[in-house]
């Protein structure tokens, strides 16, 4: 049997994105009150390339899950909620009716098992339209078919969620790969803004982790070795049409921060 090659385009992994969002596209509408942000479903491969332990992919999805039903319990008309866990950590997107119901969600999310931090993005006010979460959709097919064509960072370093506009990069990276994922999703067209909920660690210990990835794989292993400290890289400045707030300054190597209950230095800024 004869194999033909084919080279992947920058169209086709768009369509590809697109198709796998179609699903969601058709049950968007006025009335669902929550969207569970996709980390129930994942796949082998996946797993074995995302820099997340085995473990913490698991916890997101049961984050992911009882988040939904917590939410579920406690919606009323004026609430629609997205709720993504990465690395344990939970963005909220979406629109309620009131601060009370703002409040009262961040809160629910906040006390569900393994959850380390809630970053309530919520707003008061009118939920997005089909139109606003179709487009939505779009954006954030281009802006990880665009992370895919990029030669110089790794795709799956970043989970993209998209809110009216409003592109949150979640992931562990290091600093140069935040700020070029960040230049590459400011310019996808109809982006607004980028929100960058990353872990940044080092290039050595992001270095250690892939040569035990790669140990592991020889000794038949499975699922992908955490990276478990960061020591921050110089940050970059680049230019871009869409307005961006600058990251929070890393603290020094060898200085006093705040880590995360697994070590590494959290950064949820803009």
């Amino acid at each position: 049997m004869t194999f033909k090659t084919m080279t992947t385009t920058s169209t086709q992994r768009f369509a590809l994105a697109l198709t796998l969002g179609a699903a969601l596209v058709t049950s968007l509408s006025a009335c669902v009150p929550l969207v569970v942000g996709g980390a129930a479903v994942v796949g082998v491969g996946m797993v074995a390339t995302d820099r997340r332990s085995s473990g913490a992919q698991l916890d997101d999805q049961g984050i992911e899950l009882r988040a939904a039903a917590r939410v579920r319990d406690i919606a009323n008309d004026q609430m629609y909620v997205s709720v993504t866990s990465y690395n344990r950590q939970v963005l909220l997107t979406g629109a309620v009716g009131s601060d009370a119901d703002r409040r009262r969600v961040e809160e629910e999310v906040g006390r569900i098992a393994n959850v380390r931090s809630v970053v309530n993005e919520l707003t008061v006010g009118s939920s997005s339209t089909f139109q606003d979460r179709s487009n939505d959709l779009y954006i954030t097919g281009k802006v990880k078919a665009s992370l895919l064509d990029a030669k110089d960072i790794f795709a799956n370093s970043f989970k993209v969620v998209t809110e009216r506009g409003v592109v949150y990069l979640m992931g562990i990276a290091t600093r140069r790969e935040t700020d070029r994922a960040t230049e590459i999703a400011r310019g996808v067209s109809g982006v607004v803004k980028v929100v960058r909920m990353v872990e940044v660690v080092s290039e050595a210990d992001l270095a250690a982790s892939q040569a035990a990835n790669q140990a592991a794989a020889q000794r038949g292993g499975t699922g992908p070795a955490p990276v478990t400290s960061a020591t921050p890289s110089a940050p970059s400045s680049f230019g871009s049409r869409v307005p961006l707030p600058p990251m929070d300054p890393l603290p020094p190597a060898g200085s006093s921060s705040t880590p995360s209950s697994n070590g590494v230095t959290t950064s949820p800024v803009r």
